[in-house]
């Protein structure tokens, strides 16, 4: 932990004392501590456990009861501090003062200190908060309340709203990443064997797909990393970096290498032999290359069906790219098999090895178009993309049903990761509270939006008069 006033506490290891705060005589400790916790809150460069922290005072009974109501007089004196015509409140961001409001009717030990951007972690925070760096639970902070723990999951039933699969996408990577490094160690054997064309574009094919598989890896595990104050919204879209790194490496090592050696087996042709041997390999790899593609296969169909896609739509449309990775590389693996049994039978047919250069380039040509393909897919992913109409629909329904919310006038919920997204929008609440209270009640329900494992953070405004509905 770092602070701006190292000479006003000390600690030896397992308590801390305070030594002289103010340098204005002494004062009473329970007040002198609370004042502490709050600067230390505001200064330090991690979450401060407030309790552990505390629990070093040894306080009596009477001085954490006081100890606890601090958070009010504190909010309180801001409040009066913050008013419009203040320097204090030009000093501070907007917002400042219906965040004190907040903290008055909704008092906690620590609430999380106020700052810039601080309102746009409104799920963040509590992520972040939860989970101490030894390992041990921390307090929830103040803006998950009583109403917070009382309340419900608004988005429960809109569709993808389950959020991340993690260990399904790496369960279907693992089997991939397995049955590509059998497949292309055998492949590379028998393309030593036979001297096929077609066996050498297909085992080139099967070590770029085993290769790109520890880039899904590592874009699987980056991207499930919690968010920080770098990070409000997490590390979702380290999973489509690096999945467009893997496309890449598809590009490059598996297409451009079929393709060269195809072209120079037709440039310098050589009869393949022993072609049994490149049958028997054929066929191992299109049952495991088969397994392979029914394990995506089977986390990808009922996720279509909840979103209402047939197959083929969803996984192009999905935000899960390494779903999307192994379904086209899979299925580009089968394609492949076939067009290499093919060139191998022209090949033993004809005596001609032209059949199996050709198949070679048809393979690269194949792997070229599904590497263009993911490429695109994941660029638009990083760039920034809306959730499908039919989720937007279906969360400004969500949101018109609750009995807070008079009317929706913007929207935008925007894929910030595999199966996540970031909810912006504007909504009018019903009747006509205080300023402060209206800000207490959008925080409110912003942290029901919280609760749908599917939202990495929500930031909700009020929308102006003028501002037209929008229609579901």
């Amino acid at each position: 932990m770092v602070t701006k006033r190292f000479s006003s506490w000390a600690r030896d290891g397992r308590r801390v004392r305070v030594v002289d705060f103010e340098d204005c005589g002494p004062s009473e400790r329970a007040f002198e501590l609370a004042i502490l916790v709050e600067h230390l809150s505001a200064w330090s460069d991690a979450q401060l456990d407030a309790d552990a922290f505390v629990a070093g005072f040894e306080l009596a009974a009477a001085e954490r009861a006081r100890l606890a109501q601090f958070p009010r007089l504190a909010a309180l004196f801001w409040m009066l501090q913050l008013r419009p015509a203040s320097r204090a409140s030009r000093r501070n961001p907007p917002g400042t003062l219906p965040r004190q409001a907040e903290r008055l009717l909704q008092p906690g030990l620590v609430p999380p200190p106020y700052g810039p951007g601080n309102r746009h972690v409104s799920c963040a925070t509590t992520e972040v908060m939860a989970q101490q760096p030894g390992g041990e639970p921390a307090p929830a902070p103040a803006e998950a309340g009583e109403a917070a723990r009382d309340s419900h999951d608004l988005l429960g039933s809109v569709p993808g709203a389950s959020g991340p699969a993690g260990s399904e996408s790496l369960t279907t990577v693992l089997v991939a990443f397995g049955v590509n490094v059998l497949i292309a160690v055998a492949k590379t054997a028998a393309a030593v064997i036979t001297q096929s064309a077609s066996l050498v574009a297909e085992a080139a094919h099967s070590w770029a797909d085993a290769g790109n598989e520890i880039f899904l890896l590592v874009a699987d595990r980056r991207s499930r990393r919690p968010p920080d104050r770098a990070h409000p919204f997490g590390h979702g879209r380290e999973a489509y970096v690096w999945s467009l790194f893997a496309a890449v490496g598809l590009f490059v090592a598996g297409a451009a290498v079929s393709v060269t050696h195809g072209v120079q087996e037709l440039m310098h042709p050589e009869p393949a032999e022993n072609f049994g041997v490149g049958y028997i390999v054929l066929a191992v790899s299109f049952v495991l290359e088969t397994v392979s593609f029914l394990q995506s296969v089977r986390q990808a169909k009922p996720e279509a069906e909840s979103m209402q896609r047939d197959l083929i739509e969803h996984v192009l449309a999905t935000s899960d790219p390494t779903l999307r990775a192994v379904f086209a590389e899979d299925s580009a693996a089968l394609i492949g098999l076939v067009i290499a049994a093919a060139g191998l039978g022209l090949h033993q047919l004809t005596g001609n090895p032209v059949p199996d250069a050709v198949g070679s380039i048809l393979i690269g040509a194949l792997l070229a178009v599904v590497a263009v393909i993911l490429i695109n897919r994941n660029r638009r992913f990083i760039v920034g993309q809306e959730a499908d109409p039919r989720v937007r629909k279906a969360v400004i329904q969500a949101l018109l049903a609750e009995p807070e919310v008079a009317r929706v006038t913007y929207l935008r919920l925007e894929i910030v990761g595999p199966r996540m997204v970031s909810v912006i929008g504007d909504v009018d609440l019903s009747g006509n509270d205080t300023e402060s209270r209206l800000a207490v009640r959008l925080r409110a329900l912003e942290a029901r939006i919280c609760e749908s494992p599917a939202v990495a953070g929500a930031v909700l405004s009020l929308s102006a008069p003028d501002e037209p509905t929008l229609m579901v």
